[in-house]
């Protein structure tokens, strides 16, 4: 084939599925990824991403223009034996810089076929934005540019067709010949010269004479019409679009991003009904409309178009509105938030008295959640690596992705603007804010975006997180607390919304953080509520209220089948503890039909009972004033950094075990279970008091957890075993 020949003048679309399927030397078209300190990632098909390392750029790596999701051009250098592809620059980043386009297809028929340059690529919008010059565009060697103004734009500005003097590789204008060879001058059979085709400015010559049937006239009135100025657009709502691609339009709304690729503007714009996707473009990474920013209230004319199967409108005009015209705009933003964002009823997913207390409060929060979907603002929540938690932030998510995929036609929308991050220990404290704080700054700097609503799911409720709280109001994110257990009511003040039976002077004793997530992502989204109604019996690892068990069996969930999905997403979440897993826990909780479920149950069982038949051999059983007390040393008598994790051990040993109490400590911690209502924070002060050099602390509530100085271990060990049985 001829053409891999040339492989350095065109450019390919990989449609593979493996690094080895590549060809060393060509250029390809991908979409960025993600960035380094050492490169950009760039993803040349789904599961296929190389490095463009910094040493192979053309300009320091900070001054790269790139975001995440644009369309970029780069060339395959090598694929290592591991699978790892280093790229190198391309300097054209534009497909009209290439004289072509094929695809690359290993296993396909279409190895090798052309591209059309219609077929879908990212080729720069068509039209110029009014008030950009074209004087400086190619006019075929006549003065007409002049004559068209500065501020006229026509379709042939929009790129050179085939008869253009321009020559495409370069961009340049061709020097005219002394002589044109006359269109269509084959010879005939004889071998003599055909008549010449006549040429435009005969043929015009020509009618001009010919005017007794009134065409002349005709031409007139052509002009006429020509010189008539284009009707208005119908203002339209985003959210008509897809009935109109190829339509001109018109919408009105607020400019809430706005980001600069190697080819067009891109300017994204929210009416009262949803956010659309509008390109401006002037040439090849220059900022069409600098003057238009995040917040702008705007006008915007163009036609709706389809690119690579989202909704795209390409601007032919864009106006910052102000006054009364801003105001009327704003207004209805305004109404249609307020109309869209607030749940009608919030119904609970069983008959709960915990929950039907905070049935307002559920209410709030799920408007405080719709707002920030509505208003393009990224949604981050923050719960335990725990199977409670991992089962509250995955009902959630459930109900928010509809919402963010309705709202924002961008295929990766629901990865832009939603983010569920586990937490090892169940408290938001420094560490954490500071990770979430430095993400949504950079967020912020780089790619404009708004900062985010922190929904905190059984982790911000005591005092433990307060400095993470507040560091978050210092930047101004707002703060959702969403919390089954006991509220502090210093966490009050800091949480934007605040929902915890606790406040309403409530038993909470048998609601679970799942339980409660999940009737928080119902009232997001009551169109999942099916999907949630066997996710609170999950939660529970004993005592499971008979009014959420009858709902998941009515859902088709036994209790062996949530028993097994507990267990799974229990052994899930230990392991990367700090990785969301989303596509992993979508399957357990949602796609399973019982067999992956059961595969990772029967995996959580197999080392859960051989960590804790080891730990029932060696636990110290003490007898403190006639109350039974079993103390295991996990440091000696369990493989600490394998499953299970410490808490989840005793945990176990607890409900398998007669004592009144469990004491399970390690190199620097304890963890204290009993079936009575304990004031752990006492214990921990009892015990601080005994052994004022242990540095004994309280510091995850939620869990009986104490800290303590290593040195001083055996000492407050016996102190905490005091200080538990003084309470019972």
């Amino acid at each position: 084939m001829d053409w891999i020949t040339h492989d350095e003048d065109v450019w390919f679309e990989f449609r593979g599925n493996s690094p080895e399927q590549l060809t060393p030397g060509r250029f390809y078209k991908g979409t960025v990824d993600g960035f380094a300190d050492f490169g950009v990632f760039v993803d040349l098909a789904p599961g296929v991403t190389g490095l463009l390392h910094r040493s192979e750029l053309d300009r320091r790596l900070e001054s790269l223009d790139w975001e995440s999701g644009d369309t970029v051009f780069v060339q395959v250098k090598n694929v290592r034996s591991n699978g790892n592809i280093d790229l190198g620059w391309s300097i054209r980043q534009s497909e009209s810089e290439f004289r072509g386009a094929r695809v690359h297809d290993p296993d396909g028929d279409e190895d090798g076929q052309p591209i059309e340059a219609d077929d879908g690529g990212p080729e720069p919008v068509k039209k110029t934005p009014k008030g950009v010059s074209t004087k400086s565009r190619a006019t075929n060697g006549t003065e007409s540019g002049d004559e068209l103004g500065a501020d006229t734009t026509t379709e042939s500005d929009a790129g050179a067709t085939e008869t253009d003097d321009v020559d495409s590789a370069s961009g340049e204008t061709a020097p005219a010949s002394d002589e044109t060879e006359p269109a269509g001058g084959e010879t005939d059979s004889t071998g003599d010269e055909a008549d010449p085709v006549e040429t435009d400015a005969e043929a015009s010559a020509e009618a001009d004479d010919t005017v007794s049937d009134g065409s002349h006239d005709d031409h007139e009135e052509a002009d006429e019409r020509e010189d008539e100025p284009e009707p208005e657009p119908e203002r339209v709502a985003v959210e008509s679009l897809g009935d109109r691609v190829g339509d001109r339009v018109r919408i009105e709304g607020e400019v809430v991003g706005a980001r600069q690729t190697g080819g067009p503007t891109i300017f994204e714009v929210r009416d009262e009904t949803a956010v659309v996707d509008c390109a401006a473009f002037v040439e090849a990474g220059v900022r069409a409309y600098p003057e238009v920013e995040e917040g702008d209230v705007v006008r915007l004319d163009g036609e709706v178009e389809l690119r690579r199967g989202e909704l795209q409108i390409e601007t032919e005009d864009l106006t910052e509105l102000t006054d009364e015209e801003a105001d009327a705009v704003e207004q209805r933003l305004v109404d249609a938030l307020s109309e869209k964002a607030r749940p009608e009823t919030v119904e609970p997913l069983a008959d709960h008295e915990a929950v039907a207390a905070v049935t307002e409060q559920l209410t709030d929060a799920a408007e405080a959640v719709r707002t920030a979907v509505l208003q393009s603002r990224p949604i981050v929540v923050r719960h335990a690596a725990t199977a409670d938690g991992y089962v509250a932030g995955a009902a959630i998510e459930r109900a928010v992705l509809p919402l963010i995929r309705e709202e924002h036609a961008r295929a990766d929308a629901e990865y832009h603007f939603f983010t569920r991050r586990p937490l090892d220990d169940p408290v938001y404290g420094m560490d954490a804010a500071t990770n979430d704080v430095t993400r949504m700054l950079q967020d912020n700097e780089r790619h404009d975006e708004k900062l985010p609503l922190v929904v905190l799911v059984g982790v911000g409720g005591t005092t433990d997180s307060l400095d993470g709280l507040g560091l978050l109001g210092v930047y101004g994110a707002s703060r959702v607390v969403v919390d089954a257990d006991t509220v502090d009511s210093e966490v009050v003040d800091e949480a934007s919304v605040l929902v915890s039976p606790n406040l309403t002077d409530t038993d909470v004793a048998d609601l679970s953080t799942g339980a409660l997530g999940a009737n928080l992502a119902a009232a997001v989204n009551a169109d999942v509520t099916d999907d949630l109604s066997h996710l609170p019996a999950v939660s529970y690892w004993e005592g499971t209220p008979d009014a959420y068990l009858d709902l998941a069996d009515e859902a088709g969930y036994d209790r062996t089948r949530t028993r097994e999905l507990r267990e799974a997403v229990a052994l899930e979440a230990y392991y990367q503890s700090y990785q969301d897993k989303r596509e992993l826990i979508t399957d357990l909780l949602f796609e399973d039909d019982g067999g992956l479920a059961g595969h990772v149950s029967e995996q959580f069982r197999k080392k859960l009972d051989d960590e804790v038949a080891t730990a029932k051999a060696n636990v110290e059983s003490r007898a403190v004033e006639g109350v039974d007390v079993a103390v295991l040393d996990a440091d000696s008598y369990s493989h600490r950094f394998d499953f299970p994790p410490t808490s989840l051990l005793a945990d176990t040993l607890s409900r398998r075990d007669d004592a009144a109490a469990t004491v399970v400590y390690a190199t620097d911690e304890l963890f204290v279970r009993t079936d009575a209502d304990i004031d752990v924070r006492a214990v921990a002060a009892s015990a601080s008091e005994a052994v004022p050099e242990g540095g004994v602390t309280a510091v995850g509530v939620r869990q009986n957890r104490i800290e303590f100085l290593s040195g001083a271990r055996d000492d407050v060990v016996d102190a905490v075993v005091d200080a538990v049985v003084a309470q019972l």
